[in-house]
Protein backbone atom coordinates (compact mmCIF):
# COMPACT_ATOMS: atom_id res chain seq x y z
CA UNK A 1 0.00 0.00 0.00
CA UNK A 2 1.31 3.63 -1.23
CA UNK A 3 2.10 6.40 1.48
CA UNK A 4 -0.41 8.32 -0.19
CA UNK A 5 -3.16 5.56 0.26
CA UNK A 6 -2.21 4.76 4.14
CA UNK A 7 -2.83 8.62 4.60
CA UNK A 8 -6.27 8.70 2.76
CA UNK A 9 -7.71 6.08 4.70
CA UNK A 10 -6.41 7.44 8.05
CA UNK A 11 -8.47 10.72 6.83
CA UNK A 12 -11.27 8.41 6.25
CA UNK A 13 -11.32 6.85 9.61
CA UNK A 14 -10.77 10.35 11.37
CA UNK A 15 -14.21 11.67 9.54
CA UNK A 16 -16.00 8.16 10.83
CA UNK A 17 -15.50 9.38 14.33
CA UNK A 18 -15.67 12.91 13.65
CA UNK A 19 -12.55 14.21 13.93
CA UNK A 20 -9.82 16.06 12.11
CA UNK A 21 -6.67 16.63 12.79
CA UNK A 22 -3.45 16.74 12.58
CA UNK A 23 -0.18 13.62 12.78
CA UNK A 24 3.11 12.94 12.30
CA UNK A 25 5.45 9.81 13.59
CA UNK A 26 9.08 10.15 12.98
CA UNK A 27 11.76 7.80 13.24
CA UNK A 28 14.85 9.82 15.94
CA UNK A 29 17.62 8.42 14.32
CA UNK A 30 17.18 8.46 10.67
CA UNK A 31 14.43 11.47 10.20
CA UNK A 32 12.28 9.64 8.13
CA UNK A 33 8.67 10.51 8.79
CA UNK A 34 4.80 10.32 8.13
CA UNK A 35 2.51 13.03 8.56
CA UNK A 36 -0.43 14.08 8.03
CA UNK A 37 -1.35 18.48 7.71
CA UNK A 38 1.94 18.06 10.12
CA UNK A 39 2.19 21.95 9.52
CA UNK A 40 -1.22 23.00 10.66
CA UNK A 41 -1.29 25.29 13.85
CA UNK A 42 -3.35 24.02 16.39
CA UNK A 43 -4.47 25.48 20.05
CA UNK A 44 -1.69 23.57 22.22
CA UNK A 45 -3.90 23.22 25.49
CA UNK A 46 -1.77 21.69 27.98
CA UNK A 47 1.57 20.26 25.66
CA UNK A 48 2.79 24.10 26.57
CA UNK A 49 3.53 22.60 29.40
CA UNK A 50 6.09 20.25 28.02
CA UNK A 51 8.13 23.64 26.46
CA UNK A 52 7.65 25.48 30.02
CA UNK A 53 9.62 22.64 31.93
CA UNK A 54 12.14 22.60 29.15
CA UNK A 55 12.67 26.30 29.90
CA UNK A 56 12.47 25.90 34.08
CA UNK A 57 15.12 23.80 33.75
CA UNK A 58 17.14 25.15 31.85
CA UNK A 59 17.09 28.63 33.81
CA UNK A 60 17.66 25.75 36.68
CA UNK A 61 20.79 24.09 34.57
CA UNK A 62 22.15 28.04 34.39
CA UNK A 63 22.08 28.61 38.11
CA UNK A 64 19.11 31.62 37.49
CA UNK A 65 16.82 28.57 39.60
CA UNK A 66 17.09 26.37 42.50
CA UNK A 67 15.16 23.27 42.46
CA UNK A 68 14.81 22.80 46.17
CA UNK A 69 12.80 26.40 46.62
CA UNK A 70 9.71 25.83 48.25
CA UNK A 71 7.09 28.03 46.53
CA UNK A 72 3.97 28.94 47.96
CA UNK A 73 0.87 27.65 46.39
CA UNK A 74 -2.39 29.47 46.95
CA UNK A 75 -5.31 26.36 46.16
CA UNK A 76 -6.83 26.19 42.83
CA UNK A 77 -10.30 25.87 44.45
CA UNK A 78 -11.73 23.98 41.63
CA UNK A 79 -14.73 22.37 42.41
CA UNK A 80 -16.53 21.91 38.95
CA UNK A 81 -16.30 18.28 37.52
CA UNK A 82 -13.86 18.22 34.74
CA UNK A 83 -9.95 16.39 34.41
CA UNK A 84 -8.37 19.32 36.59
CA UNK A 85 -6.04 17.69 39.08
CA UNK A 86 -3.94 17.80 42.49
CA UNK A 87 -3.31 21.80 43.40
CA UNK A 88 -5.80 22.81 41.10
CA UNK A 89 -8.18 21.00 43.49
CA UNK A 90 -6.66 22.09 46.30
CA UNK A 91 -8.86 23.96 49.14
CA UNK A 92 -6.05 24.94 51.57
CA UNK A 93 -2.52 26.22 50.58
CA UNK A 94 0.36 24.75 50.29
CA UNK A 95 3.99 24.52 49.84
CA UNK A 96 5.99 22.64 46.61
CA UNK A 97 9.29 22.25 45.74
CA UNK A 98 9.93 23.81 42.15
CA UNK A 99 11.40 20.47 41.24
CA UNK A 100 8.41 18.61 42.51
CA UNK A 101 6.38 21.32 40.85
CA UNK A 102 7.75 20.43 37.40
CA UNK A 103 6.23 16.05 38.35
CA UNK A 104 3.02 17.81 39.27
CA UNK A 105 2.89 19.64 35.94
CA UNK A 106 3.68 17.38 33.77
CA UNK A 107 2.27 13.78 35.08
CA UNK A 108 -0.85 14.98 36.48
CA UNK A 109 -1.17 18.16 34.03
CA UNK A 110 -1.30 20.32 37.00
CA UNK A 111 -2.28 23.36 35.94
CA UNK A 112 -2.09 25.83 39.04
CA UNK A 113 1.56 23.27 39.26
CA UNK A 114 2.03 25.55 35.99
CA UNK A 115 0.80 28.47 36.58
CA UNK A 116 3.34 28.52 39.37
CA UNK A 117 6.05 27.91 37.05
CA UNK A 118 4.76 30.74 35.03
CA UNK A 119 5.36 32.94 37.60
CA UNK A 120 8.47 32.37 37.78
CA UNK A 121 9.29 32.19 34.12
CA UNK A 122 6.41 33.83 32.33
CA UNK A 123 5.37 32.98 28.74
CA UNK A 124 7.23 35.46 27.17
CA UNK A 125 10.12 34.02 29.17
CA UNK A 126 9.43 30.68 27.60
CA UNK A 127 8.87 31.71 24.18
CA UNK A 128 12.30 33.45 24.38
CA UNK A 129 14.03 30.27 25.62
CA UNK A 130 12.75 28.25 22.92
CA UNK A 131 14.26 30.91 20.39
CA UNK A 132 17.73 30.57 21.92
CA UNK A 133 16.89 26.93 21.58
CA UNK A 134 16.53 26.48 17.60
CA UNK A 135 12.80 25.37 18.43
CA UNK A 136 10.18 26.95 15.80
CA UNK A 137 6.79 26.56 15.30
CA UNK A 138 5.67 26.54 19.27
CA UNK A 139 3.47 30.01 20.30
CA UNK A 140 3.46 30.54 24.03
CA UNK A 141 1.87 33.45 24.91
CA UNK A 142 -0.32 32.64 28.02
CA UNK A 143 -0.88 31.00 31.34
CA UNK A 144 -2.34 28.14 32.21
CA UNK A 145 -5.35 29.71 33.89
CA UNK A 146 -6.77 30.65 31.04
CA UNK A 147 -7.90 27.13 29.68
CA UNK A 148 -10.07 27.44 32.83
CA UNK A 149 -12.07 30.37 31.68
CA UNK A 150 -14.27 29.39 28.65
CA UNK A 151 -17.81 29.11 28.32
CA UNK A 152 -17.53 25.84 29.45
CA UNK A 153 -16.88 26.65 33.07
CA UNK A 154 -19.80 29.18 32.87
CA UNK A 155 -22.43 26.44 32.13
CA UNK A 156 -23.83 23.65 34.53
CA UNK A 157 -22.88 20.29 33.76
CA UNK A 158 -26.18 18.92 32.21
CA UNK A 159 -25.40 22.19 29.50
CA UNK A 160 -21.62 21.20 28.69
CA UNK A 161 -22.41 20.28 25.35
CA UNK A 162 -23.40 23.65 24.47
CA UNK A 163 -19.77 25.07 25.15
CA UNK A 164 -18.71 21.76 23.08
CA UNK A 165 -21.10 23.14 20.15
CA UNK A 166 -19.87 26.53 20.31
CA UNK A 167 -16.26 25.20 20.62
CA UNK A 168 -17.02 23.32 17.27
CA UNK A 169 -19.32 25.76 15.25
CA UNK A 170 -18.26 29.00 15.21
CA UNK A 171 -14.41 29.13 14.16
CA UNK A 172 -13.58 31.06 10.66
CA UNK A 173 -11.52 29.51 7.69
CA UNK A 174 -8.36 30.83 9.23
CA UNK A 175 -8.63 29.01 12.13
CA UNK A 176 -9.72 32.17 14.13
CA UNK A 177 -12.20 31.64 16.94
CA UNK A 178 -14.31 33.85 19.36
CA UNK A 179 -12.66 31.81 22.60
CA UNK A 180 -9.33 33.26 22.74
CA UNK A 181 -8.13 29.62 23.82
CA UNK A 182 -9.13 28.29 20.47
CA UNK A 183 -7.66 31.08 18.22
CA UNK A 184 -4.38 30.27 16.87
CA UNK A 185 -3.98 33.98 16.77
CA UNK A 186 -3.91 34.43 20.72
CA UNK A 187 -3.56 30.77 22.22
CA UNK A 188 -0.68 28.94 22.69
CA UNK A 189 -0.13 26.76 19.56
CA UNK A 190 1.69 24.51 17.77
CA UNK A 191 1.93 22.03 14.62
CA UNK A 192 2.41 18.50 14.91
CA UNK A 193 5.65 19.12 13.52
CA UNK A 194 6.75 21.57 15.95
CA UNK A 195 5.99 19.05 18.99
CA UNK A 196 8.21 16.73 16.69
CA UNK A 197 11.16 18.39 16.35
CA UNK A 198 10.93 19.24 20.31
CA UNK A 199 10.33 15.66 21.41
CA UNK A 200 13.64 14.68 19.04
CA UNK A 201 15.34 17.75 20.65
CA UNK A 202 14.71 16.07 24.61
CA UNK A 203 15.53 12.77 23.05
CA UNK A 204 18.74 13.49 20.60
CA UNK A 205 19.67 16.89 22.24
CA UNK A 206 22.00 19.17 20.64
CA UNK A 207 20.78 22.81 21.61
CA UNK A 208 18.94 21.70 24.97
CA UNK A 209 21.36 20.80 27.95
CA UNK A 210 21.85 17.09 28.73
CA UNK A 211 20.08 17.16 32.27
CA UNK A 212 17.16 19.02 31.12
CA UNK A 213 16.49 17.11 28.24
CA UNK A 214 16.87 13.91 30.59
CA UNK A 215 14.34 15.02 33.24
CA UNK A 216 11.95 16.15 31.19
CA UNK A 217 11.85 12.56 29.29
CA UNK A 218 11.53 11.41 33.21
CA UNK A 219 8.81 13.48 33.93
CA UNK A 220 7.12 12.23 30.46
CA UNK A 221 8.01 8.40 31.21
CA UNK A 222 5.99 9.40 34.37
CA UNK A 223 2.73 10.30 33.17
CA UNK A 224 -0.45 8.96 34.69
CA UNK A 225 -2.91 10.07 31.80
CA UNK A 226 -2.65 7.10 29.43
CA UNK A 227 -6.10 6.90 28.39
CA UNK A 228 -5.50 8.06 24.62
CA UNK A 229 -2.74 7.11 22.52
CA UNK A 230 -0.53 4.91 25.66
CA UNK A 231 -2.84 1.79 25.34
CA UNK A 232 -1.83 1.26 21.57
CA UNK A 233 1.88 2.38 22.35
CA UNK A 234 3.01 0.64 25.43
CA UNK A 235 4.03 -2.97 26.06
CA UNK A 236 6.70 -4.57 27.19
CA UNK A 237 9.03 -4.57 24.86
CA UNK A 238 7.98 -0.38 23.97
CA UNK A 239 7.83 2.26 26.53
CA UNK A 240 5.58 5.45 26.00
CA UNK A 241 6.46 8.65 27.21
CA UNK A 242 4.05 11.32 26.38
CA UNK A 243 1.81 14.76 27.42
CA UNK A 244 -1.68 15.10 26.77
CA UNK A 245 -3.51 18.39 26.01
CA UNK A 246 -7.34 18.48 26.20
CA UNK A 247 -9.78 21.51 25.91
CA UNK A 248 -13.17 21.54 24.76
CA UNK A 249 -13.44 20.08 21.83
CA UNK A 250 -9.56 19.68 21.22
CA UNK A 251 -7.66 16.05 22.04
CA UNK A 252 -4.11 16.00 21.75
CA UNK A 253 -1.00 13.88 22.68
CA UNK A 254 2.94 13.74 21.78
CA UNK A 255 5.31 11.33 23.16
CA UNK A 256 7.94 9.10 21.93
CA UNK A 257 7.88 5.18 22.14
CA UNK A 258 11.34 3.33 23.02
CA UNK A 259 11.80 -0.27 21.79
CA UNK A 260 13.83 -2.73 23.25
CA UNK A 261 15.49 -2.80 20.19
CA UNK A 262 16.68 0.79 20.11
CA UNK A 263 14.73 2.04 17.85
CA UNK A 264 12.89 5.72 19.10
CA UNK A 265 9.76 7.14 17.42
CA UNK A 266 8.39 10.64 18.30
CA UNK A 267 4.59 10.71 17.35
CA UNK A 268 1.83 13.86 18.05
CA UNK A 269 -1.46 13.49 17.13
CA UNK A 270 -3.51 16.92 17.43
CA UNK A 271 -6.93 16.56 16.86
CA UNK A 272 -10.45 18.34 17.16
CA UNK A 273 -13.90 16.67 17.44
CA UNK A 274 -17.15 17.75 15.78
CA UNK A 275 -19.22 15.49 18.03
CA UNK A 276 -20.71 17.69 20.65
CA UNK A 277 -19.90 15.62 23.39
CA UNK A 278 -17.51 16.08 26.63
CA UNK A 279 -16.74 12.33 27.12
CA UNK A 280 -15.40 10.59 23.86
CA UNK A 281 -13.72 7.48 24.11
CA UNK A 282 -14.58 6.61 20.96
CA UNK A 283 -12.76 9.36 19.21
CA UNK A 284 -9.67 8.97 21.55
CA UNK A 285 -9.43 5.14 20.49
CA UNK A 286 -9.49 6.15 17.08
CA UNK A 287 -6.74 8.83 17.04
CA UNK A 288 -4.69 6.50 18.72
CA UNK A 289 -5.23 3.82 16.37
CA UNK A 290 -4.54 6.15 13.39
CA UNK A 291 -0.85 6.76 15.13
CA UNK A 292 -0.64 3.50 15.52
CA UNK A 293 -1.39 2.32 12.27
CA UNK A 294 1.30 4.98 10.94
CA UNK A 295 4.30 4.80 13.42
CA UNK A 296 3.80 0.71 12.52
CA UNK A 297 3.81 1.64 8.50
CA UNK A 298 6.91 3.67 9.02
CA UNK A 299 8.40 1.18 11.20
CA UNK A 300 8.08 -2.19 9.12
CA UNK A 301 7.17 -1.19 6.06
CA UNK A 302 4.03 -3.11 5.83
CA UNK A 303 0.44 -2.22 4.78
CA UNK A 304 -1.67 -1.25 7.61
CA UNK A 305 -4.46 -2.80 9.23
CA UNK A 306 -7.21 -1.02 9.51
CA UNK A 307 -9.64 -2.87 11.53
Amino acid sequence: MSVSAVLRNARELLAEAGLHGAFLVRNLDTGDEIGLDADTPFPAASLVKVPLAVAVLERVARGDLDPATPIDITPGLITTPGTTTGLSRFRHPARVALDDLLYLSIAISDGVAADALFDLTPPAAVAAELRRLCIEGIAVRHRISELTDTPRERLRPDEAHLAQALAIGTATAGSGHPVAQLDVTRANTGSARAFVDLLHALWRPTTIGEATAARVRELMADNLLRQRLAPDFTSDAARWSSKTGTLLHLRHEVGVVDHTDGQSYAVAALTASRVPAVAQPGSEATMAHVARVLHGYLRTGAPPWWG
